[in-house]
C-alpha cells in the first residue's frame, strides 16, 4: 500500500487508479483483501457506488482508502468517467440511500436473525428425525428431502452473512457464515465472498462476472457457449436444459465441496476455522445421521441429499440473471443500470410464498442496489426503487415465479442449441 498523500490533478489517468467520489486513488502496489475484484474497477468507469456498498460497514476500508496516494480527478476525467455518465441518476440514488439509511432500513434485526437461525435448526432436527425413523420408508425419503432443502436454505442464510447484513458486525457475520455454510453446505465462506463480490461489482459483464464463467457444465449465454469446441462438450450443452437439474447442479456442488473450496481453505490457511466446519459436517452426517448404514449406503444417501440441496438453490439463483443480456467487457454502466438491465425480480406470489422460498432474494434488483441491507426489508423499499427507475427511464423487470422459471429454462435450451447452429425459431 502506498503512503497517503495528495497528487496533482494533472496528467493522464493510470490504468492502476480507481475513481471514487471525484478522486483517483493509486492502487498500483495495493493488495486488495477482497481479491482481484478491484482490477475490474481500475481501467475505466466510476467505482464510487461499488466502494460504498461493499465497504459500508467497514471503518478499516475507509481508513485504508485515505491512506492511498490520491489526486483530484480533472474535469476531463470526470467528463469521461464520472458517475459513469449518469450524474443525475447517481445523485438521486445517493439521496435515496441516505433516506433509507436515516429511516433505519440498513439496521440489523436481531429477532429476524434469531428466527432464521432457529428455522434452520428446527428443519434439520425434523429432517433427521424423519430420516432415522425405523421401518418407515416414506418418512425416511421425506426426511432426506427436507434435509436437502434445509442445506439449500443454509445457502440463502449464509449469503446474508457474507454481505454482513445479519448482525451488521463483520466479525460475527463472518463467523455465522463459516458455521452455516461450512456445516450446512460443506463450502468456504471466504471463497464465496471472493467470487460473489466480483459478480456484484459487474453482473452479466463479459470477462468480469464470474457467474458467466460456467463452462464446461453449463452456458447461460451464447457468447460463452461459442467457446465450446469439443464435440462431447457441444453435445452436453445441447442437452443442458435437461441436465441442469439435477445433474449439472450436483456436479457443481461436488466440485465446490471436494475440490475448489477445500483447496481455497488450505491455500488461505483457514483449516482451523472453515476446515473445522467441513469436518464437523461430515462427522454429523456420516457418523450421526448415517450411523448403522454401510459406507456405500451412506454415500448414496449423501448424493441424494446433495442433489436436492444443489438443485434447489442453484436453480433459484439462475432465475435472477442468467436469461438476461450481457454487457461488453469495455462497457461501463452505472450501479443502478447493472441492477435494472441485468437483474430480474420475482413477484412474491400468494401468501408471499416466494419470499420465503427464495429468502427474499427474489428482490434481486433491491439486493444489487443495496447488498448490505437486511434482505427481508427489500419488499418494503421496492416501491421507492421503482419510482427512481421510472424517473430515469430504467426498466424494472418483475416477473411471476413460474413465468421466470420458464424463461430461465428456455434460455438454457436456446443457448444449448446455438452451439450446433440450430437455434429454435421464435414463436
Amino acid at each position: 500500500m502506498g503512503k497517503g498523500g495528495d497528487k496533482s490533478s494533472g496528467g493522464a489517468v493510470s490504468a492502476k487508479e480507481v475513481l471514487i467520489e471525484g478522486r483517483l486513488y493509486d492502487v498500483s502496489n495495493f493488495k486488495h483483501p477482497g481479491g482481484s475484484v478491484i482490477k475490474y474497477l481500475t481501467d475505466g468507469g466510476d467505482a464510487t457506488e461499488a466502494f460504498d456498498e461493499f465497504h459500508g460497514r467497514s471503518r478499516k476500508a475507509k481508513l485504508v482508502l485515505r491512506g492511498l496516494e490520491s489526486r483530484a480527478a480533472s474535469a476531463a476525467v470526470m467528463k469521461e468517467r464520472g458517475f459513469n455518465g449518469k450524474e443525475a441518476l447517481a445523485k438521486d440514488y445517493a439521496a435515496l440511500r441516505r433516506e433509507l439509511t436515516d429511516e433505519g432500513f440498513f439496521e440489523p434485526s436481531p429477532p429476524h436473525v434469531a428466527k432464521r437461525c432457529l428455522e434452520i435448526l428446527a428443519m434439520h432436527a425434523l429432517g433427521a428425525y424423519l430420516f432415522m425413523l425405523p421401518e418407515n420408508l416414506a418418512a425416511n425419503i421425506a426426511g432426506l428431502a427436507l434435509l436437502g432443502m434445509t442445506s439449500g436454505r443454509c445457502g440463502w442464510l449464509m449469503h446474508e452473512g457474507g454481505h454482513y447484513s445479519l448482525t451488521g458486525q463483520i466479525k460475527w457475520d463472518r463467523f455465522l457464515q463459516i458455521v452455516i455454510y461450512g456445516v450446512g453446505c460443506g463450502m468456504s465462506g471466504a471463497w464465496w465472498r471472493n467470487q460473489h463480490n466480483k459478480h456484484h461489482a459487474t453482473p452479466q459483464k463479459l470477462k468480469h462476472d464470474v457467474d458467466l464463467d460456467t463452462l464446461p457444465l453449463v452456458a447461460f449465454n451464447e457468447r460463452i457457449a461459442e467457446k465450446a469446441r469439443h464435440p462431447l462438450l457441444k453435445a452436453w450443452l445441447k442437452n443442458q436444459a435437461l441436465l441442469f437439474t439435477p445433474v449439472s447442479c450436483l456436479l457443481v456442488a461436488l466440485g465446490w465441496q471436494y475440490y475448489l473450496h477445500p483447496r481455497h481453505i488450505a491455500r488461505t490457511r483457514r483449516v482451523t476455522t472453515e476446515g473445522a466446519a467441513l469436518v464437523a459436517r461430515h462427522l454429523l452426517f456420516f457418523g450421526g445421521l448415517c450411523a448403522g448404514l454401510t459406507w456405500g449406503q451412506s454415500v448414496g444417501v449423501y448424493l441424494c441429499y446433495d442433489t436436492v440441496a444443489s438443485a434447489y438453490i442453484f436453480s433459484q439463483f439462475a432465475m435472477s440473471h442468467t436469461h438476461l443480456p450481457v454487457s461488453e467487457a469495455d462497457e461501463f454502466l452505472h450501479w443502478c443500470e447493472y441492477a435494472a438491465l441485468h437483474t430480474t425480480n420475482i413477484k412474491s406470489g400468494p401468501g408471499r410464498w416466494v419470499d420465503w422460498f427464495m429468502s427474499y432474494l427474489n428482490f434481486q434488483i433491491e439486493h444489487h442496489l443495496f447488498p448490505g441491507m437486511p434482505q427481508f426489508r427489500h419488499p418494503m423499499v421496492s416501491p421507492r426503487v421503482k419510482a427512481l427507475f421510472e424517473k430515469h427511464g430504467l426498466p424494472y423487470d418483475e416477473r411471476e415465479y413460474f413465468s421466470c422459471l420458464k424463461d430461465t429454462w428456455m434460455n438454457l435450451h436456446t443457448v444449448g442449441q446455438s452451439v450446433h447452429g440450430d437455434k429454435p425459431k421464435a414463436e
